[in-house]
């Protein structure tokens, strides 16, 4: 029987509380009988709309349908058609401006919760099956991938899969690029992205770890010398940008990638950890994507008894998801909209003594459309802290445009690539962030998901051609 409420059903999580002290996961997940009740709100469009808006392009309706009827595993075994990644993707992969902005019900409701449908149904399967993927047939060719973030991963599996040989070069000591150093462990468990690795693994997916590209080995050498007939760049976007205000050079001025390196990827949030991190008292996060959400959400935990985001533009021009942006007010975040930095102020022992700002007020829009902020004159005020985060964005690290030949970058650092992943090298495909510099989980993947076509229709064209 179809339901035909407007709301979704609610997702249970921990009491804000209770969550802003500790690094367990904040939600708990639909149980069978939630999942299924939700996925007979779906009204099984012809035209399938919400397909549209996923950038891997999941067989949404139909493994919609299997929940509905209470078979999980074949639900997952839809999802896995189209992602290498579907518990990763159904806990950070913004669907409610992607395939849920798409439904229907969403016209006069709240859409299908598509995202916590695929999460269900990924944790079910990984709870209930022991079934490991089957090794396609070895089709006799090799192919490498330098990183293993979401676009990486999902290039190599997607290869895997057609019988490819292919190695994944990773320059951290633990596969799942952003996954791992990136995400807080409240948003999404290692646990579970290192199930996902396995996964790879089991299809046949060799992964290196601690390899460099660029200094351990280059990208011609592993053409050249190591017999890869082509190559996958998915290095992602791991360069922090900065204010250049004074004061950043300051000690306990992080970037957010270190702060979150540390937390995340080296475990500082433990109390065993030997990893050392500032647990601040007050905390300043300057930016307004999901990366300040996750570096304030992560002060709040290690101890933090002040925490602001800061951020140039009002509240309607946030870039981060409105969950993250819920779940990080309920815990206390305090956000400062129309803020500006101007400088950091120098304590004792050459640490942060509060940061110097400017009310903004919007003007007309900018090249992205959104309204530019300018500042209100004679606005300047101080707001007392003991730590500051920037978290104002990345870019692709220059090492391998620096070392590889004849591979065409943007001036901003980004490698130019066409929509299925060819740069300007024969045989050299790149997609995710190292393209387009930082964006979400899901488009990375799509790109690694056109990249490991094109790279199918390479190699088979060259050896059609002998």
């Amino acid at each position: 029987m179809a339901n035909m409420s407007l709301k979704k059903n609610p997702m249970p999580a921990q009491a804000p509380d209770e969550r802003n002290k500790n690094f367990y996961e904040v939600t708990f997940g639909y149980t069978a009988e939630t999942a299924m009740d939700e996925a007979r709100r779906c009204l099984h469009c012809k035209t399938k709309p919400c397909m549209g808006g996923c950038p891997v392009h999941i067989r949404i309706p139909d493994f919609i349908a299997k929940v509905a009827e209470g078979d999980f595993e074949g639900a997952y075994r839809i999802i896995q058609e189209s992602s290498s990644l579907p518990a990763v993707c159904g806990r950070v992969c913004p669907q409610e401006t992607q395939c849920e902005q798409k439904c229907v019900r969403g016209v006069k409701g709240e859409p299908v919760a598509i995202g916590r449908l695929e999460r269900f149904v990924a944790d079910w399967h990984n709870a209930n099956s022991c079934d490991l993927p089957v090794k396609a047939e070895p089709n006799g060719h090799k192919v490498a991938v330098v990183g293993s973030g979401p676009a990486g991963l999902t290039c190599a599996g997607d290869l895997a899969k057609r019988g490819y040989a292919v190695t994944v070069f990773e320059a951290l000591h633990l596969a799942g690029g952003v996954l791992v150093y990136g995400i807080p462990e409240f948003r999404l468990p290692k646990a579970i992205v290192q199930k996902e690795v396995d996964n790879l693994v089991a299809l046949g997916v060799k992964i290196e770890t601690n390899m460099v590209i660029g200094r351990v080995l280059s990208v011609d050498e592993l053409m050249q010398e190591y017999g890869f007939e082509a190559v996958f760049i998915g290095s992602g976007a791991g360069l922090p940008r900065f204010m250049n205000i004074p004061g950043e050079n300051l000690k306990s001025v992080y970037s957010a990638n270190e702060f979150l390196t540390r937390v995340n990827l080296m475990k500082a949030y433990k109390e065993d950890s030997r990893t050392p991190v500032l647990r601040a008292k007050r905390v300043c996060v300057v930016g307004g994507g999901n990366v300040a959400m996750d570096a304030a959400r992560c002060a709040k935990r290690l101890g933090a008894e002040e925490v602001y985001i800061v951020y140039r533009r009002s509240r309607a021009e946030l870039p981060a998801r409105a969950e993250e942006v819920e779940h990080a007010e309920e815990e206390g975040i305090v956000f400062k909209f129309l803020t500006n930095p101007v400088a950091i102020l120098e304590g004792e022992n050459g640490m942060a003594a509060g940061m110097t700002c400017v009310e903004m007020e919007l003007g007309e829009p900018d090249a992205s459309g959104r309204r530019r902020p300018v500042v209100k004159e004679g606005s300047e005020f101080t707001i007392g802290c003991d730590a500051v985060i920037m978290a104002l964005g990345t870019s692709p690290n220059p090492l391998i445009k620096n070392t590889t030949e004849g591979l065409q970058t943007q001036k901003w650092g980004g490698i130019v690539a066409d929509e299925a992943g060819q740069t300007s090298r024969e045989g050299v495909f790149a997609g995710g962030d190292a393209v387009t510099g930082a964006a979400t989980v899901i488009l990375a993947m799509g790109a690694g998901k056109s990249a490991a076509e094109a790279i199918d229709r390479y190699i088979r064209g060259k050896e059609e051609n002998k």
